[in-house]
């Protein structure tokens, strides 16, 4: 089974974007979750919606917001019976034009400790897909290891291998 690269994409020009912005809604149709359900290797993406706010803070950084509410549906780790999970994610990130004038690069000051998520996700055009982060986000939030309620993983029952000095102790048993 081969999946789609890019199941659902929507392109938008951030070069014509103001300081107001704009808003975006990502609702995929039902061929399009499917693709991405397969993208995703889950079972079934029943419903798909994201709404994305895009922002310039300046000519070459851009703000991008979005809330995800997606429901998956994907085989139980233990029993394979279809378990269903909602996801509802918001998110943000700062988007950084790299092409534009590379004679002054600015530098970015990190505070100690601070993770990499706070540092512009860095971009080569104003034309970008709206979609990318979102199904991102929405593939790292979908349960790895789906349970269906009440339902635990049991290992195999291994026997205990018995002690030296047991077998020993057979032995001298008067036969």
């Amino acid at each position: 089974m081969t999946t789609p690269d890019v199941p659902f994409e929507k392109f938008v020009e951030l070069s014509s974007l103001s300081e107001a912005g704009m808003d975006v809604v990502l609702a995929p149709n039902d061929s399009e979750r499917a693709l991405i359900a397969e993208w995703a290797e889950v079972s079934a993406v029943p419903s798909f919606r994201a709404d994305v706010t895009l922002k310039r803070i300046s000519p070459s950084r851009f703000a991008y917001a979005a809330t995800l509410k997606a429901e998956v549906v994907q085989p139980c780790g233990v029993t394979l019976e279809p378990v269903a999970q909602k996801i509802d994610l918001t998110f943000a990130r700062e988007l950084h034009l790299t092409r534009t004038a590379r004679h002054r690069p600015e530098l970015v000051e990190l505070s100690p400790g601070a993770g990499e998520d706070e540092t512009p996700e860095e971009i080569e055009s104003t034309r970008y897909d709206a979609a990318g982060p979102v199904l991102e986000e929405f593939s790292l939030a979908i349960d790895p290891y789906p349970r269906a309620p009440g339902v635990a993983y049991e290992g195999p029952q291994e026997e205990k291998p018995e002690s030296p000095f047991a077998v020993l102790a057979r032995l001298k048993e008067p036969r």
